[in-house]
This record gives structure tokens, C-alpha cells and sequence, in this order.
């Protein structure tokens, strides 16, 4: 079962290890055995040797499998959707113990629910989890009656008394005014709260895109309206890297932050786009030749849903499969799920390091941070990591490589001769305390935590 306990980011990280992933417990990885069986039609055979893993929902005691089907990019025919293909990769995934379903409104021009419903109402209503969301992006659509409208729709064309997982839709690009037109001043938010009471809701959250503050925000409000989960953007690259681009689908704030916070509120996890948009299943070759070095017949999308996967609180991570070898890949890598490795999740760090390029912390030395309740001397830090950036110390090679421990050695031997043991990162309890005070929006605690990660290599 999810792990309930509030644990400090030093007890988390040592949970987690280099670049951040730990078996999780076996409690918590269940075997398709310890719930009631998919009914497989007898012309669908397994596409795993083994059974699909699944995670509990604290919430609610649901059995979640861990791979979750995006039904956003459907198997069309010009543009029209193909129904008996999705009838037909519903039917396999079912029968291979996928049981999550996660559509919207305005999916597949508003063609998603529809076709998610009639595939779904040829099966038993106790084999599947349907998450849908309310989208009411345009300011036509956001007065109460209109919201209530879709939010009623959405029962229809999904054919279903209960909706299992309800999201209010991407927070986060319009700011505070942009939350308060859509869902609370409206009072759909308080609607919504009232349908959760009444078990048409069984599980109230949010999905999460664009302004850092929004998503703080929102958790601020998690006493208020209590979040069953969150969707978030995850994934290797993302994890440290997501300020790469600039987009309206790119967040500015990494994974690391995101998911951390999540896990300390006890909030469960649903990943999207695990693939970062496709680009993690297509690789440059050099780094595709790195990873097959490590795991010869894997694909280039397993290794991003193993790393996903391997995080103990992630209750499902979607992919949008509209073809039958992304379903079938997908199911095989979480049937069941092997967690990355202490050195593998190095090695896609380090990839995702040499794909993002490795920036330095923009620490202007302004001691507005200061002082740390714990004695870090946070600038002192920064300075001496972003100078061994310039020295190209750092980023570490690959393990593998002939300099990898010398150059770990001269990071550490300065490190020591330069802080005491009483400032240096290793002191940080991830209080939070620095984080308003910090000019530059710098997100202290995870980058000091890059520090104490080359300390302990």
C-alpha cells in the first residue's frame, strides 16, 4: 500500500538512492493473483509470461494497474475514430490486467468518452477504473450550467453510473483568475466536492501544466477539498530538466519538485506523458546504443515506464497507445514491473544530463536564503558546485569511464576542504524555509540534493 507516513527528504532520498528510484515495498506491488481476475475471452491470449503489477489506492483500497490507458490518440481512420480497433486494444488490455482508463471531454475532438464508453460497456463495470475530466477551457463554457452540462455528459457517453477518477483539467496556464472563473466561483469545485460525498466521484483531483505557483497553490487547498491525486508530467528528462523548453505542455518546474511535494502531502501520483510526447522512444543513436549496452532486447519506451514505475508512489503512469505494439511493449515491461536499478537510474540520469546539457544554479550570492535553521551555508554550496561546472568536473562521465572516480574524488576532497561538516548540503532537512526568501525562485533543497547525491557516489 502506498506508504502513509510523512518522511523528510534526507529519509526519501536514502529510500531512493543515486538519481532517485527504490524497490517498493512488496506490499505495495501486487500481483494480478491478489485481486479479482480480468475475465481473458478464450481468443485473447496473454501477451506476458507473468501478471500485470498493480498499486493500491490508499483512498479507496483500489487496485490500480500500474500501466494506465491514455485514450487521447485513438486509432482513427481520417481523423474518424476506428471504433472496433479500440473495442479490439480495450479488449487485450483488459484481458492482460490494464484497468485504468483516463479520457476527457475534449479528447479526439470531443470523440474520446464516446468511443471509451462503448468500449468499456461491452465489459463487467467491476474490471475497469474510467478517470475523465472537466473541460471547460472556453469562456463559454464555464458558467455553472454549462459545466454541470459536460460533467453530466460525461456520464452519458462513457456509460456509467460512477466516475472512478475526476480531474479538474490542465491547472495551471492562466494563473489564479483563470481557477477561480473555471471552478470556484462558479461553484462547480464545491459541486464536485458534494458529488464525492454522494459516491458519484469515488476519487476528486487535478491535472497539473505550466505556472509552479498554481500547483502550489492548489495544494494549499488540499485541507480545504482534499485531493484524492494528482496528474503530473514525469519523466526521466523532466525530472531535473523540465525549464528546458518553453511551451504551454513544458512545466517549469521539475518533476523532482513536483512528485516530492506530492509524496510528503501523501498525495498519490498519475504520470503523463512517461514519453515526454514520443521523444523518449526515439533516441540519438550513440545514447540508444549506451542504454542497449545495459539491456540488449529492451525498447528505448521500456526503460522510460520502468523508471516511472519504480517510483512507490505512482499509482499509474498513461500512455496514449494507438498501436498494438505500444500496447503490447508496455503491458510486457510492467508484467510485471522490474524497478531500475541503483546504476541504471544513474545511467538515464546521466542521459538525461547529456540530452538537457547540465546548467549551473543561479545563485547570485545575495544570502537572502540565509540562515539555513540547520546551519547549510547554501550559497557556499552553489558556489563551489557551479565552479566545479566550469572546471568540468561535473557532470560525473558514466560510471564505466576511466575518470569517473577521480573525478568524483577531486568533487569531494575539495568539497571537504571548502565547507565544514557543520554548512555543507548534507545538513538539509528540506524545511522549506528558504524557499519564498530566495530571489530567483531557486528550488534550494532539490539542488543542494544534487550536492549530497556526488557526496555519497
Amino acid at each position: 500500500m502506498i506508504d502513509g507516513k510523512n518522511i523528510n527528504r534526507r529519509d526519501f532520498l536514502k529510500r531512493l538512492g543515486l538519481g532517485g528510484v527504490a524497490l517498493a515495498s512488496s506490499t505495495f506491488l501486487q500481483p494480478i493473483e491478489s485481486v479479482a481476475k480480468t475475465v481473458m475471452a478464450d481468443d485473447i491470449k496473454p501477451i506476458a509470461n507473468k501478471k500485470m503489477t498493480y498499486r493500491i489506492n490508499r483512498n479507496t483500497n483500489d487496485r490500480v494497474s500500474l500501466l494506465g490507458y491514455g485514450m487521447m490518440r485513438l486509432p482513427s481512420d481520417a481523423g474518424v475514430i476506428n471504433q472496433k480497433l479500440v473495442d479490439e486494444q480495450v479488449d487485450i488490455a483488459l484481458a492482460n490486467g490494464v484497468n485504468y482508463f483516463d479520457t476527457a471531454p475534449v479528447y479526439h475532438r470531443g470523440k474520446s468518452e464516446e468511443a471509451t464508453g462503448k468500449a468499456l460497456s461491452r465489459h463487467n463495470r467491476k474490471e475497469f477504473f474510467v478517470a475523465t475530466k472537466l473541460s471547460n477551457f472556453s469562456p463559454e463554457s464555464r458558467s455553472a450550467e454549462k459545466s454541470k452540462e459536460m460533467y453530466y455528459n460525461s456520464f452519458k457517453k462513457l456509460q456509467v453510473d460512477v466516475i472512478d477518477y475526476y480531474l479538474l483539467h490542465s491547472i495551471g496556464g492562466g494563473g489564479e483568475n483563470e481557477i477561480n472563473e473555471r471552478f470556484i466561483d462558479n461553484g462547480m469545485l464545491d459541486f464536485l466536492i458534494e458529488e464525492r460525498k454522494l459516491g458519484k466521484i469515488r476519487n476528486l483531483g487535478f491535472s497539473y501544466h505550466g505556472d509552479v505557483k498554481i500547483f502550489d497553490y492548489m495544494l494549499s487547498l488540499h485541507g480545504k477539498y482534499h485531493w484524492d491525486f494528482v496528474q503530473i508530467q514525469m519523466n526521466y528528462i523532466d525530472w531535473r530538466h523540465a525549464s528546458l523548453e518553453k511551451g504551454e505542455d513544458i512545466a517549469d518546474a521539475d518533476a523532482e519538485y513536483l512528485y516530492n511535494k506530492l509524496t510528503k502531502m501523501n498525495i498519490p501520483v498519475v504520470i503523463m506523458e512517461p514519453l515526454r510526447g514520443g521523444r523518449l522512444a526515439k533516441l540519438p543513436a550513440d545514447i540508444e546504443t549506451e542504454l542497449r549496452k545495459h539491456k540488449k532486447d529492451s525498447s528505448l519506451a521500456s526503460w522510460a515506464f520502468r523508471w516511472c514505475g519504480s517510483y512507490p508512489n505512482v499509482l499509474t503512469a498513461l500512455s496514449g497507445m494507438t498501436n498494438m505494439s505500444d500496447l503490447e511493449d508496455n503491458i510486457k515491461t510492467y508484467s510485471p514491473l522490474e524497478p531500475c536499478t541503483e546504476t541504471e537510474n544513474y545511467l538515464l540520469a546521466h542521459i538525461a544530463d547529456k540530452i538537457a546539457g547540465y546548467p549551473i544554479i543561479p545563485c547570485t550570492q545575495c544570502n537572502y536564503c540565509m540562515p539555513c535553521p540547520f546551519g547549510v551555508n547554501i550559497p557556499k554550496n552553489f558556489a563551489y558546485y557551479n565552479d566545479k561546472i566550469d572546471k568540468k568536473v561535473i557532470p560525473l562521465p558514466s560510471k564505466s569511464d576511466n575518470d569517473y572516480h577521480e573525478r568524483v574524488s577531486d568533487f569531494q576532497d575539495g568539497f571537504f576542504k571548502t565547507l565544514t561538516t557543520e554548512e555543507n548540503a548534507s545538513k538539509c532537512r528540506d524545511c522549506g524555509v528558504c524557499l519564498s526568501k530566495c530571489p530567483q525562485k531557486i528550488r534550494i533543497p532539490n539542488q543542494l540534493s544534487r550536492i549530497k547525491e556526488i557526496l555519497s557516489a
